[in-house]
């Protein structure tokens, strides 16, 4: 299935439900099968709190998705220290303002802050790293694009958290830029990508959908990604976000 490396489940898939009931919904998660959760916010819980209701669960955390001023020099310590308590040094920048998109300058002074923010970060234990989209892709002026330019200034310290389904939404072969950047993925986003998403909507499942999962997970090295997540974003056939990521957990099974 992945490799022995752990499944986890990005919680922004819950993103409506968490906030009301964080314990119930972590329950539901661990229920389904999944042997970790990725934070995408905290709703008012301290670190040793959720610590408390993961363990009892045996949930793992794969890391949280944080914004780049939390990853600052100023705040850098503070962001790590509540993730040590959770027991996962990853720190996720999942999206960055528009000062940093669409130029060659913009990629390079974000670039710039990412590795400092892993150099700062290395001295309390955590790992920054940057989550792709797809404008990170967009051809820029002299036949570059912004994901390149991340991952080519930058150190080795500093994780590429691919995203399969928005690498295939921007055209590129996600096995491909994954095989590349292999060692750089500590951990790994896995979401569905139909070609036609008006058409086939009721299709974007992990296992249902057009990507090549065999090839995707079989581009992933246990050596160097921790954790495979899973992202499920938007819900086909009338379905509850639960039943999405427990048919798209299911479907994992038999790949």
């Amino acid at each position: 299935m992945t490799n022995n490396i752990p499944l986890a489940l990005e919680l922004y898939s819950l993103r409506d439900d968490l906030p009301k009931d964080v314990p119930g919904v972590l329950a539901d998660v661990a229920r389904i099968g999944y042997q970790a959760v990725e934070f995408a916010g905290f709703h008012g819980y301290s670190a040793k709190d959720l610590k408390e209701i993961l363990d009892d669960l045996g949930l793992k955390c794969a890391g949280t998705h944080t914004s780049l001023d939390s990853v600052s020099d100023d705040n850098i310590q503070q962001t790590a220290e509540f993730m040590a308590t959770l027991g996962s040094p990853f720190l996720i920048v999942p999206g960055v303002g528009r000062e940093y998109q669409g130029t060659r300058d913009g990629a390079m002074r974000l670039a710039e802050k990412l590795s400092q923010a892993a150099k700062t970060a290395a001295e309390f234990g955590a790992r920054v790293g940057y989550h792709n989209h797809m404008w990170e892709f967009e051809p820029l002026p002299g036949g570059t694009f912004a994901m390149e330019l991340l991952a080519t200034n930058t150190p080795p310290e500093v994780v590429l958290q691919v995203d399969s389904g928005n690498l295939q939404e921007a055209g590129i072969d996600a096995i491909d830029f994954m095989e590349t950047w292999n060692k750089r993925l500590g951990t790994v986003h896995l979401k569905p990508y139909v070609k036609d998403r008006d058409a086939e909507f009721s299709r974007y499942f992990i296992g249902e959908d057009d990507s090549d999962w065999s090839a995707i997970l079989g581009a992933i090295n246990p050596a160097n990604t921790e954790f495979v997540i899973v992202e499920q974003e938007l819900y086909p056939n009338d379905l509850t976000p639960l039943e999405c990521v427990k048919r798209c957990y299911d479907n994992l099974q038999k790949i």
